[in-house]
């Protein structure tokens, strides 16, 4: 006689989700305005606040400044490290426009230390865009060495190579390279930022909601990312940079709002 043959066990049924329900909200295609508008009012409102951050806003510019002048060929790797530390020092702007939202008045040191119970969270969120950011940098330079290769330029060869229009090939090369990453660092960042600070939820879901917003309402996020790079880079043509003194905490403060239109939470 066999034996009697065992039954197979019972398919895995993984057990429902415990995060808070949620729904992605469609965007009008102008939302962008709307969140600048309301970050103009959180900028007014705590005014001395959001300088704090413009200023340092502008000292990471300044550097970025001074790095380009001497080691050109590393200002792409700054420029991502910029597109990565900047959101989480906005992360005090957003403080303070939830807690104006939520009808709390908002403080200089609350601003600052909003991260603590978040930390797990970020860190984890940090950890994916330095991967981003690492890899970023080493195909820009890689980019850069395939097209001099009698040795990295200066700036000034760098300029020069970019206005040049014998250089078509490596100025395409050179933006499709940043686009690709630094849009893949937007559509993760845009939204998972200030909803981790919100609600404290995992690195991973915000991550995935985030890119979830820009591929549901890839309009308005155009136009926002378009916004963003718009205001910065008019901010860089002022003298010193003064303009990010303001177009930094104002983009600050509007991101949050940008999320609060993007993302409804279907539980209190």
């Amino acid at each position: 006689m066999s034996q009697d043959i065992d039954e197979p066990p019972p398919p895995y049924v993984p057990p429902p989700s415990e995060a808070p329900l949620k729904e992605i909200l469609k965007l009008p295609t102008f939302a962008a305005l709307r969140w600048l508008q309301l970050g103009w009012q959180d900028f007014r409102a705590q005014t001395g606040i959001s300088l704090f951050y413009g200023v340092a806003f502008w000292a990471m510019a300044m550097v970025m400044g001074m790095v380009f002048r001497n080691k050109p060929e590393y200002t792409m790797t700054l420029v991502s490290g910029c597109l990565l530390v900047g959101p989480f020092l906005a992360l005090g702007l957003y403080e303070v426009s939830r807690r104006r939202e939520t009808g709390q008045a908002p403080s200089f040191i609350s601003s600052l230390t909003c991260w603590k119970t978040r930390l797990r969270s970020m860190g984890l969120l940090v950890g994916v865009l330095v991967v981003l950011e690492l890899l970023w940098g080493r195909v820009s330079l890689v980019v850069i060495a395939l097209f001099f290769n009698s040795g990295m330029p200066s700036s000034v060869g760098v300029m020069q190579a970019l206005t040049n229009p014998e250089n078509l090939e490596f100025v395409l090369a050179y933006l499709v390279v940043g686009g690709i990453f630094a849009g893949l660092t937007f559509a993760i960042s845009v939204v998972s930022i200030p909803m981790i600070l919100d609600r404290d939820t995992d690195a991973i879901s915000a991550a995935i909601t985030s890119i979830a917003v820009v591929l549901q309402n890839t309009g308005a996020m155009l136009l926002w990312g378009a916004v963003i790079v718009l205001l910065i880079g008019m901010s860089l043509l002022l003298p010193l940079n003064a303009g990010l003194l303001l177009a930094g905490p104002l983009l600050g403060h509007a991101s949050w709002h940008a999320y609060r239109g993007s993302v409804h939470w279907l539980q209190a």
